[in-house]
């Protein structure tokens, strides 16, 4: 199974159960799913599991420690596992290890984020505003869901150029991308280092937990981008996990376009002469998104 079925089957269900409250109800995803929730005091680095039963039913327990909205999660990524009948494989693996995690597994993340944020409820809320901290906390406390759930499925869905990056120990471990920033081919390598100038290793080298938001070139992030333009960064570190995270965002307006021949290959086209708009380029374009 791809991620693109795993996402259709999972607006599927959510049309099925029809649920219009928001946050949504577990108990009705969990009857939908023929399965009970339960909560019970379990290990640190477990998060909850699921149990079949004689009668086809399913029990699911959730770590009774965790926060609301990690618990919330683990309910829905524990019904993906039952909905598309993947076998479990909850290896002990840092959260931010994406890649190194089992297929099936981020298949049932997938799941499980559109089910909390059900992508009609998650536009109608979120296409009108600007990003930010304030947008991105708001969206969280909506959908009782954690800081890079929400900041993650903000950028995937962002109607401009967006990208959510996850950083440990100071390298890119993962980058979400709108469908704007993929089309303008901006990219941030894995495995790289957390890029000098941003505002993500500020607040690294700062050993502080917090936010920083800032305006910077967008080459100092991006590949294959043109210089001159600018995005804007809201970085979040944890300075106990030595994690960071990175919404980076910039007006569509600033999109480059490529234009290509009959054969798919790239034109390159003729940068002429600026016109004159009386403007200086610095400090750059309002963080305002169109």
């Amino acid at each position: 199974m791809d991620p693109q079925s795993a996402v259709l089957r999972a607006r599927r269900f959510v049309r099925d159960v029809n649920d219009p409250s928001i946050p949504v109800s577990l108990e009705l995803y969990a009857q939908a799913a023929n399965a009970r929730i339960r909560s019970q005091s379990l290990s640190e680095d477990e998060a909850g599991f699921t149990i079949p039963r004689g009668d086809g039913s399913h029990v699911i327990t959730t770590n009774a420690n965790d926060a609301d909205e990690r618990q919330r999660f683990t309910v829905c990524h524990e019904i993906a596992h039952i909905v598309l009948g993947l076998p479990s494989r909850h290896d002990v693996v840092p959260l931010w290890a994406y890649a190194k995690r089992d297929p099936n597994e981020r298949l049932c993340d997938e799941f499980a984020a559109e089910l909390l944020m059900p992508y009609a409820a998650w536009t109608d809320r979120s296409s009108r505003r600007e990003a930010g901290q304030a947008t991105i906390e708001s969206l969280m406390s909506e959908f009782v869901v954690s800081y890079p759930v929400a900041a993650s499925r903000f950028a995937a869905l962002a109607q401009f150029p967006c990208a959510f990056v996850t950083i440990s120990g100071g390298v890119v471990r993962h980058i979400q991308r709108s469908t704007d920033l993929r089309r303008a081919r901006a990219w941030v390598s894995p495995r790289s280092k957390v890029p000098d100038g941003s505002a993500a290793n500020d607040l690294r080298n700062a050993r502080s937990t917090g936010y920083l938001e800032r305006e910077l070139p967008q080459d100092v992030w991006f590949e294959d981008c043109r210089s001159g333009d600018f995005l804007w960064e809201l970085a979040r570190h944890f300075a106990e996990f030595d994690t960071t995270t990175s919404l980076l965002w910039y007006d569509k307006e600033d999109m480059v376009e490529f234009e290509h021949d009959r054969f798919g290959r790239e034109v390159e086209a003729d940068p002429g002469l600026e016109e004159l708009t009386g403007e200086l380029p610095w400090p750059g374009r309002s963080k305002r998104r169109p």
